[in-house]
């Protein structure tokens, strides 16, 4: 790009900067020095690079989606969170929020992502060990008490059921007198990676794309604010995919339910700003930071090349990230504030949106109050003290950083077309991306060179050519055993003892009714939505929805692989 046009961008951004709103904040360094809101070339100077690099807030957004950065808004400290029963859950919720976190993030149990009651014979043992156990509207109604739906942005992590938990949601949010159509907030939905990677789905992937266009419909025409879908990429990395694995098969992903949506007939220029992103930021701190930078710059592209997306927030890769819990140790667990804080900061410079810290103790078992505090003063100490929020995307023209971004973008762009192989040359029901992704689950090609990748570091660890201090290198320690968060028995006990309650207290002919609706419009075309809406107002479990979608559509078994 030559000088004048590296300058007339200048002066875009410096218009658009000027035109938006930024924080009442002091943007000098710790020695009072003023800093610009922006680097870029000298004046006057040419650069090949920055028709790929450009200005934030401008495409391809490789430097943010913002012209003023982290100066008009900083990221959502957004802490993930669920254990025992919804009361218990609400209490550490209430702590997050009064000790300055921005948003909500739900961990459910085992038995609630894969659609189970808490009396279930197939939950015993499990019940809100994981994740905080929700069974009904009820539930969600004690998980949120004192918390006013209408003011916080909530996320909630669930794929393969998430649609009746969204209902529940709903439901929630409705007794408390909330507009739904204000709502703001995200549901993860992502069944593909759930294939791919992390194991908890239901159905065949066709019934849950079926669910999942009905919830974008329903989304796009009743809360336009929510976002109905969270491609995640965290669970692929953590599986062991590489770095540029993990963003080629979460932004193919994307790419699918992009698809998806024009196949319904929706307009990408309305429903694709409701698709948000979720990542992993692990330990390699400058890959991390380039992999984010190649996400919005892919995405962008594709979206207006590929796509016909024309609007500019069609255009934009808003993610989520969390630090990387296949990162943390059990060895020298204190260890892991440090890591918790250098991933922390690479999903700062990258330009994250919103954050989760690990605690410390994740590797163990689930966050006590005190290492939950101290995963979340890690985000306020790098937000409030270290300037990062003064400057946009204050890495842009390093020339490793921008190699880094172009080398990952490029190996992502190779999976890319790999993947539409695998769709064949025929004609695609959804699309080619779609059928490349379900063709790769059926033949086990993700999960495989995700396996292969995995191996090949667990190798590299074995003999000593990757370090990590505590196991493999620096083992001393003077350290003591970390007193951990233990869930009681009586936590399941009880949550079954409440279920019993609620469905003895129901009118069992409204929950038969509404189920036995909610199926008929499961055999039509119609939006399955509303009907399961109606079967959460009567009460219906998690699990009486699950089971009577699971006898309609029968539940996906993976194939044996060896």
């Amino acid at each position: 790009m030559n000088a004048e046009e590296i300058a007339a961008g200048r002066a875009r951004w410096q218009a658009r900067y000027d035109a938006a709103r930024t924080r009442e904040a002091d943007f000098t360094t710790l020695s009072g020095l003023p800093v610009e809101p922006v680097y870029g070339p000298p004046e006057g100077s040419a650069d090949p690079r920055f028709a790929r690099i450009g200005w934030p807030g401008e495409y391809p957004y490789t430097r943010g989606l913002y012209p003023t950065g982290y100066r008009g808004r900083t990221w959502t400290i957004r802490q993930f969170a669920g254990f025992g029963n919804a009361r218990q859950t609400n209490e550490r919720y209430r702590m997050i929020l009064g000790a300055g976190g921005g948003g909500l993030s739900v961990a459910f149990d085992m038995p609630t992502l894969m659609g189970r009651d808490s009396d279930d014979p197939q939950a015993l043992g499990e019940v809100g060990h994981c994740g905080v156990a929700v069974d009904s509207a009820a539930d969600m109604e004690v998980l949120f008490d004192g918390i006013d739906l209408a003011a916080v942005t909530t996320s909630m992590t669930i794929s393969g059921p998430a649609v009746p938990v969204f209902c529940m949601y709903l439901v929630a949010a409705e007794r408390q007198g909330a507009d739904l159509s204000t709502l703001d907030g995200t549901l993860q939905t992502d069944i593909f990676k759930e294939y791919i990677a992390q194991k908890e789905w239901l159905f065949d992937p066709e019934p849950h794309l079926r669910l999942i266009g009905d919830l974008m419909e329903y989304c796009a025409r009743e809360i336009p604010r929510y976002k109905p879908l969270s491609v995640s990429g965290y669970h692929i990395r953590e599986a062991g995919s590489t770095a540029a694995q993990e963003l080629a098969y979460t932004l193919a992903d994307g790419f699918g339910y992009v698809e998806l949506g024009l196949s319904r007939g929706l307009d990408v220029n309305r429903f694709a700003p409701g698709l948000s992103f979720f990542f992993d930021s692990h330990i390699d701190f400058f890959e991390e930071i380039a992999k984010f930078r190649a996400a919005r710059r892919i995405w962008a592209r594709w979206l207006r090349e590929v796509y016909g997306a024309t609007d500019e927030r069609a255009l934009w890769l808003r993610f989520h990230t969390q630090t990387a819990g296949v990162s943390l140790t059990a060895q020298q667990p204190v260890n892991n504030v440090v890591r918790t804080a250098v991933e922390a900061l690479a999903a700062v410079l990258g330009g994250t949106n919103s954050l989760h810290t690990n605690a410390l103790d994740e590797t163990l078992a689930l966050p006590t109050d005190s290492s939950a505090e101290i995963a979340l003063r890690t985000q306020q100490v790098l937000m409030e003290e270290t300037g990062v929020t003064n400057v946009a995307d204050p890495l842009g023209g390093s020339w490793y950083v921008e190699a880094l971004t172009d080398r990952i973008e490029a190996e992502a762009e190779e999976i890319f077309a790999r993947i539409r192989q695998l769709g064949g040359d025929g004609p695609h029901r959804i699309g080619p991306m779609t059928s490349g992704i379900l063709r790769g689950i059926e033949e086990g090609w993700f999960t495989g060179q995700i396996a292969e990748s995995a191996f090949t570091y667990q190798q590299a660890l074995e003999k000593g050519d990757k370090k990590i201090v505590g196991v493999n290198c620096h083992t001393g320690t003077v350290a003591k055993e970390l007193e951990i968060l233990r869930v009681s028995h009586e936590v399941e006990l009880e949550q079954r003892r409440v279920l019993a309650g609620r469905k003895a207290g129901r009118d069992v002919a409204e929950v038969t009714a509404a189920l036995g609706r909610m199926v008929e419009v499961a055999r039509t075309g119609e939006n399955l939505i509303p009907p399961m809406l109606a079967a959460v107002r009567a009460e219906a479990t998690l699990g009486e929805i699950c089971d009577a979608l699971r006898a309609e559509w029968g539940v996906y078994r993976e194939p044996a692989r060896f």
